[in-house]
């Protein structure tokens, strides 16, 4: 079941969307809240399961990753087992930084970064 949000909620989201780096007292500037209420409003949002993760968005290029791949992948079965043994061999690749299940033809389509190669002529 969907949680109910309020505008502050919103407010709050849509900061920690924008920079999930902000600091309890920022996020309670920005929702006119005190940093109080405003650490109980992002706890709630974490126990509902609204805010699954944290993380920190990085930049592939600068972290030496200057080509970045889409990719399309199909599966040759399509029942559990398949679907688990796919998913933990691409979790296991930090090359591939998202996988997202499609529907259509293709199954996936995967995030891929990825060094030069030294031996390209035209890198």
């Amino acid at each position: 079941m969907a949680v109910q949000l309020d505008e502050v909620d919103i407010k709050l989201l849509t900061a920690l969307q924008a920079d999930a780096d902000r600091t309890n007292v920022e996020l309670a500037r920005m929702a006119g809240l005190s940093p109080a209420a405003t650490l109980h409003r992002v706890r709630a949002l974490k126990e509902s399961g609204v805010i699954r993760i944290i993380r920190a968005e990085l930049d592939p290029g600068a972290a030496g990753f200057p080509l970045q791949l889409y990719v399309f992948a199909t599966l040759g079965r399509h029942d559990p087992r398949a679907t688990r043994i796919f998913e933990d061999q691409i979790r296991a690749l930090p090359q591939i930084v998202a996988a997202d299940n499609v529907a259509g033809e293709m199954d996936y389509l995967l995030s891929v970064v990825a060094r030069m190669s030294r031996n390209c002529r035209r890198c």
